[in-house]
């Protein structure tokens, strides 16, 4: 027997109720090593547990963190479960962070990107429109951040179009974007902004 098939058959007999904490434990360990949400799914294929042992688990672990007051949580956040510092301890967090470390959003940039969760998707002349300026540059820079993306180009024009990612979702610590505040009222429509586009180009 070759020693890539001990290695598969190894892989095959893995049952995770075997180790010292079982289930539990071997999803704390997974968790302890992702770098971003994972689902429910891949945990579920990764340990070969059924996903609503897995989903039991995980909300059994979020409540054991707070009823034992854990300087950090467990959330479900844009479609997977993460680990993250507890809210309550933000200052704590934020003292070590910022000394240096932390870049922070200018109000341009925290401005156009609400602008375009919002709205999106949205062309960049009408997220200009919304602001009054020329949003070009602060566009770059939430792109470079990996806070918003291209979602394709717009029929009639072919202008880019732009919208949040799932990075900007994590960063926010929410599910989805209907989460958001219910600010979208307070900005104007599509046929409004076209129009206000349009009187700055004449």
């Amino acid at each position: 027997m070759s020693e890539m098939d001990t290695v598969e058959q190894e892989q095959i007999a893995l049952d995770v109720n075997d180790f010292p904490g079982g289930a539990r434990s071997a999803i704390e360990a997974v968790l302890m090593v992702v770098d971003q949400p994972i689902t429910e799914i891949a945990l579920a294929s990764a340990l070969e547990l059924p996903v609503d042992d897995v989903r039991a688990h995980l909300e059994d672990l979020e409540r054991e963190y707070a009823a034992q007051q854990r300087g950090f949580t467990l959330r479900s956040v844009a479609g997977g479960w993460r680990v993250y510092s507890r809210s309550d301890y933000a200052p704590v967090v934020e003292k070590f962070l910022l000394d240096g470390q932390q870049a922070k959003l200018t109000q341009a940039s925290l401005e156009t990107l609400a602008v375009i969760a919002y709205r999106q998707p949205i062309s960049r002349s009408r997220v200009s429109a919304v602001r009054g300026v020329n949003v070009d540059g602060v566009v770059r820079t939430l792109l470079n951040r990996g806070l918003i993306e291209e979602l394709g180009a717009e029929g009639d024009s072919g202008a880019v179009l732009y919208g949040t990612t799932d990075y900007f979702l994590q960063r926010l610590g929410l599910g989805t974007l209907d989460e958001l505040p219910a600010l979208a009222p307070y900005l104007p429509e599509v046929d409004v902004l076209d129009e206000i586009a349009e009187q700055g180009r004449a």
